[in-house]
């Protein structure tokens, strides 16, 4: 597991380790290119990083490196906490599940 100090290298190393798709969620599903949709079954989180700001709670993040069962590598940032985007029930178990485990 790689170590960053911040949001913005982590993305960027693991842009540069082939994980070049942005992921934005959605309600029940990650999507990139706005036309490819994968439920949390059609993904696995590979990677995590959890960032907690230090003055500021709003600046709480967590990166993951996500990989489809279709082969493509990405990176999704959601927020958590007072932060967390809304989502389905089973797309916050699946991302919360490897929260929990680092």
């Amino acid at each position: 597991m790689f170590v960053y100090d911040t949001v913005t290298a982590a993305i960027q190393g693991l842009k540069e380790r082939g994980y070049t798709k942005d992921f934005n969620l959605r309600e029940n599903s990650i999507v990139c290119d706005e036309e490819i949709k994968y439920h949390p079954e059609d993904f696995e989180i590979v990677e995590v990083y959890r960032f907690e700001g230090n003055t500021d709670p709003a600046d709480e993040a967590v990166v993951y490196a996500i990989e489809s069962n279709q082969g493509d590598r990405g990176v999704l940032v959601s927020g958590y906490g007072i932060s967390a985007d809304e989502m389905g029930s089973e797309m916050a178990k699946k991302l919360s599940m490897h929260l929990h485990d680092r």
